[in-house]
Parts: C-alpha cells; structure tokens; sequence
C-alpha cells in the first residue's frame, strides 16, 4: 500500500514539475522571439501634439481624371475633369540615439541637402539624456527619399505618415474672401453718400472689421501659394545606450513569471476541485431521496 501511495505522489509532483518547466521555457523563448526588454519599457511621448500653434504646411497635386457619360447624346464618351488638390502630408518620427552629436549632425546636413526649412526646434536635457524635436519643411517632390533617407538616423522607434485632403478649406477660404470683399465694395460705394455722422463712424467701423478679417484670410490663403508649399516632417531625437538583456537576466525574469502564474493556476485548479468534490457530494446525497420520492 506504502509503495502504490509513493508511486502516486512521485507521479503528481512528476506532472506539476513538468507543466511548470513548460511554462517557464514558454516565457523563456517568448522573451527572447520578442526581442522586449524586460528592464526599461521606453516610451516615447508624442512631443508636438502639445503644440497648437506650430506652422502648417500645405502642398497641392494636380491632376486630371475621367468621368463616362451616362446621357443618351453622348453615350461611350468621357468627360475629362482638371483636379488641383490641397493637401497637408506629415511624416512623424521618433528616433533613439548612442551617438547624439553625430546623428544630429547627419539630421541637419540632410535638411540642408534637401533644401527643407526648420521650422520649429527645440533642444532639451542634460549629456546623456538629451532630446531634440525638429519641424522640418521639405518640398513635396522630395519627401518619399528624404523621410527614407531620415530613417536611417539612430534606432527608429515609431513611425508614421498621414495625408490630409485640404481642397475644401482652401475653397471655403477663397469663397468667404471674395464675399467679402463684394461686402467691402458695398459699404465703400454707400460711404460715398451723404448721410448722419454716426452713420458714419458705424460704417467706418464695419469697414475697418472686414478689413481685418481679409488680412486674416490672407494670412491663411498664403500657407496655400505655390512659393510656400512643402511637406512636414517631425522628427524627435532621444539620447540613450541600447539596453542589451542577458541571459541571466532573462532566466530570472522568466522564473519569477513562472512561479506567479504557475501557483495561481494550481491554486484555481485545487479551488475549483474542492468545490467540485462537495458539488458531486451534495448530489450524491440527494439522488437517492429524489429517486424515492419519484417511485412513490
């Protein structure tokens, strides 16, 4: 009987020994196919969605495309159509760097070299932990190399390229201008005419408001002229040593996330066992009372 009772607990602790040894190779390879490091999460705030007032850049794209006809007169013919598109095309790009001068250096030859404009720059933290955020303004027809070519700076961490149709603003923009100024006319030509002093002033006044609100329309149609068009690039660089992991590291951490989950498992298991072994007892005792109400 000894010896059966022996065989039996060698065999349970064989078992637990094994399901343990596989979830800690599990956690073992995963750390390792993930390539995560398990001592420092990095993240990388997105720095210029806490700016509000930074310089937009706009670009247009023209081109033509064709419509069928669908009227009887003129069946199997297209109608060709001239599209000039406004759009607002943003690269965002977040780079960690071992080397911060020399990246940098290569950031700003490259900005140069694409004849891009710096928009915006902001240089922050001590040696060791420096951060450099940089707008870039680059022409439309150099942005596909030049955001691959800024790829290849430092260790990309994130990246991202949104496009943006801005057709209708610019229209809307262009309408309310020209209705204004067909206001403006209107107020000049009734200024002309005789009337009572503060007649005068009000519509001098209004004059002066439409006046202001021209040259804010101004400002913004000018973002959209031809001499202005470019391309935004957003590039963050963060100063920091690339973390390796080592083995011995990774058997710690894999052991200690082992342990954890493993004990919670056989916890949940010997819980849900007990409750099924006095489940199976409640009804073990009452079958046989309801078999024998049942034959009565």
């Amino acid at each position: 009987m000894k010896i059966i009772f022996k065989k039996r607990v060698l065999r349970t602790i064989s078992v637990l020994l094994i399901g343990f040894v596989v979830l800690f190779l599990f956690r073992f390879i995963y750390g390792y196919s993930t390539g995560l490091s398990e001592v420092r999460e990095e993240n990388f705030s997105d720095f210029f969605s806490s700016l509000e007032e930074v310089k937009r850049n706009y670009a247009s794209d023209k081109y033509r495309f064709k419509v069928e006809s669908s009227g009887q007169s003129n069946q199997g013919q297209a109608q060709e159509f001239d599209v000039n598109q406004k759009y607002e095309k943003t690269a965002t790009i977040k780079s960690k760097s071992s080397k911060f001068d020399d990246d940098e250096k290569k950031l700003r030859d490259h900005i140069k070299s694409e004849n891009g404009i710096i928009q915006y720059e902001e240089n922050s933290g001590q040696r060791g932990s420096r951060s450099l955020h940089l707008l870039i303004g680059i022409p439309p027809a150099k942005f596909d190399s030049s955001y691959a070519d800024l790829l290849k700076i430092g260790t990309i961490r994130s990246k991202e390229i949104t496009k943006i149709d801005k057709t209708n603003e610019f229209k809307n923009l262009n309408a309310k201008k020209a209705s204004l100024e067909i206001t403006r006319q209107s107020l000049l030509e009734i200024k002309k005419q005789s009337g009572r002093i503060e007649e005068y002033i009000n519509l001098q006044n209004r004059i002066l408001e439409i006046e202001q609100e021209l040259q804010g329309l101004g400002v913004l149609l000018g973002d959209f002229d031809a001499e202005n068009e470019f391309c935004t690039i957003r590039f963050s660089l963060h100063e920091g040593r690339d973390i390796k992991v080592s083995t011995l590291h990774r058997i710690k951490v894999a052991f200690e996330w082992s342990v954890q989950y493993y004990l919670l498992f056989v916890a949940i298991a010997a819980t849900a066992s007990i409750f099924a072994f006095f489940f199976l007892l409640i009804i073990d005792k009452l079958i046989p009372g309801i078999i024998t109400k049942i034959n009565q």
